[in-house]
């Protein structure tokens, strides 16, 4: 099979499959032959395209998105200093760990950020206070979410959107408030365990998990949707390699906003369509910043420009913009496993 071109090089029929891919990819037993009749293809066509681009390296997967805190689990963002000769073997400890999703160094004193979580009957700081003895870290902040304002990653692969284009959130903190209003099921729970993970390529890419659990294509779909509607699942899409994909420079914006107004500022900043994550989190004495936006651009300078722009807007002088650089882990959690009682075993927390 013919790789997919570099990102600057795609063809706008696989330019538009990306963005349905990120922002509209459909809850259905045949997704990739609705796909295909949006944008006036065969469902072999779609499939073929995005075999093509996995193997460019450009899609990294097509999975089901979880609200972790939905699903009961505890977590947070931390950020670590770690002398510089000791990074990346910090970064080996700290992704050992079953919780860690994403884990980068960052050009800042605070160079290793990773996000953990923990099940619910586990000790979240108990295990960073471990994970930063273990990794020689100089200190290490947590920094959990106070109040979720967005959290969707999607690429404007066509180009048509300016840096600070604006559009409704996909996926705030009122529909993860659904969520933690009431816990899940034991069925909720086997559903989750089955549909986790990559979606195989096939037409009816859900059908392993119908048969795990004994469902019908409408029975499964139909406790999809109640998933969906009651916050736990964001939705299934695909997920980008950020450079792959010719988004570059990822940077997060960091923003030490007056208490009385960070609500308001975090609300608005929120529809900014290149900022994917949008939260407020707790300060420290050597870390100001209560507000933090991940913003996906091309380019340094155009991520600059939006950061300027958003300064300016919302009259905020104190910030600052850490950007990526290694990425030591972009990993999609798997929930409901035995991995986080393994760990805690091989680190004598349990008798």
């Amino acid at each position: 099979m013919t790789l997919a071109p570099a990102a600057s090089q795609l063809k706008p029929f696989e330019q538009e499959l990306l963005n349905q891919l990120q922002d509209s990819f459909p809850l259905a037993w045949r997704p990739f032959a609705e796909i295909g009749e949006r944008l006036g293809a065969s469902e072999a066509d779609v499939m073929e395209a995005i075999e093509g681009l996995r193997a460019a390296g450009i899609v990294r997967e097509i999975s089901a998105i979880f609200d972790t805190r939905a699903l009961g689990y505890r977590s947070s963002l931390v950020a670590m200093r770690v002398a510089p000769e000791r990074l990346e073997s910090a970064a080996a400890v700290v992704n050992e760990h079953p919780g860690v999703s994403h884990n980068y160094r960052r050009h800042h004193n605070f160079n290793l950020w990773f996000t953990i979580a923990v099940p619910p009957h586990l000790d979240l700081e108990k295990h960073v206070a471990i994970l930063h003895e273990a990794s020689g870290a100089e200190s290490a902040r947590l920094l959990p979410t106070i109040r979720m304002f967005k959290l969707a990653v999607t690429l404007d692969m066509k180009g048509d959107r300016a840096i600070d284009h604006q559009s409704k959130p996909l996926y705030t903190g009122h529909e993860r408030e659904k969520g933690l209003k009431q816990p899940l099921t034991e069925g909720d729970v086997e559903l989750v365990r089955a549909v986790q993970g990559d979606l195989p390529m096939r037409s009816d890419p859900l059908q392993p998990a119908a048969e795990t659990l004994g469902l019908s294509p409408d029975k499964l779909l139909g406790r999809l949707a109640h998933l969906k509607e009651g916050g736990y699942l964001q939705r299934f899409a695909g997920i980008l390699r950020h450079r792959k994909a010719g988004f570059g420079s990822n940077g997060m914006a960091v923003w030490a906003v007056p208490e009385e107004r960070a609500g308001a500022v975090g609300e608005e900043m929120a529809n900014f369509t290149s900022i994917s994550h949008c939260y407020l989190r707790p300060t420290y004495e050597d870390w100001p910043y209560n507000l933090f936006s991940m913003i996906h651009a091309r380019t340094r300078k155009e991520c600059e420009s939006l950061v300027t722009d958003l300064a300016g807007r919302f009259d905020l002088d104190t910030y600052d913009v850490l950007y990526s650089g290694t990425e030591f882990k972009m990993a999609r959690l798997r929930y409901f496993t035995p991995a986080w009682d393994e760990w805690e075993r091989a680190h004598s927390l349990t008798s």
